[in-house]
């Protein structure tokens, strides 16, 4: 039996239902997931030895995505959005991580406005699944 992250509402073709039998399914994962293939190229290529600052921002973003996934797995939506925000939090920290590595010249203008936009964009999807998650049922 396939697993519904989200509780679909009785009108089976509603615009406002979202249902994903996998978390693989959920577009913002999907988009962290690509945004953290970009982490590794950036990182491999320009932090030099900075191994603590590269391992933090890894740890950072694989927080996104790991609490999606595993908020997913959880047994309600609101359980779920809790796990949504934690990976929200985890979004701002890497932000900050950017203007840090930004500061130290590991990334360019273009490249940290590109991560940054990804990260931004990660942040706002977060939140309004977020929103929907939470959001009251009929």
């Amino acid at each position: 039996m396939d697993r519904i992250a989200i509780k679909k509402s009785k009108k089976a073709k509603s615009k406002n239902s979202m249902i994903y039998k996998q978390f693989e399914d959920i577009p913002v994962w999907q988009n962290t997931r690509r945004f953290i293939n970009k982490i590794y190229q950036v990182t491999f290529k320009n932090f030099r030895n900075d191994f603590a600052l590269i391992d933090q921002l890894k740890r950072a973003v694989y927080s996104v995505l790991l609490n999606i996934s595993e908020g997913f797995e959880r047994r309600s939506n609101k359980e779920f959005a809790n796990f949504i925000n934690i990976a929200k939090g985890s979004a701002g920290e890497v932000r900050a991580i950017l203007y840090i590595a930004k500061d130290r010249n590991y990334l360019n203008e273009k490249e940290f406005s590109e991560l940054f936009s990804d990260v931004q964009e990660i942040s706002k999807q977060l939140s309004k699944f977020r929103e929907y998650l939470l959001r009251p049922r009929k």
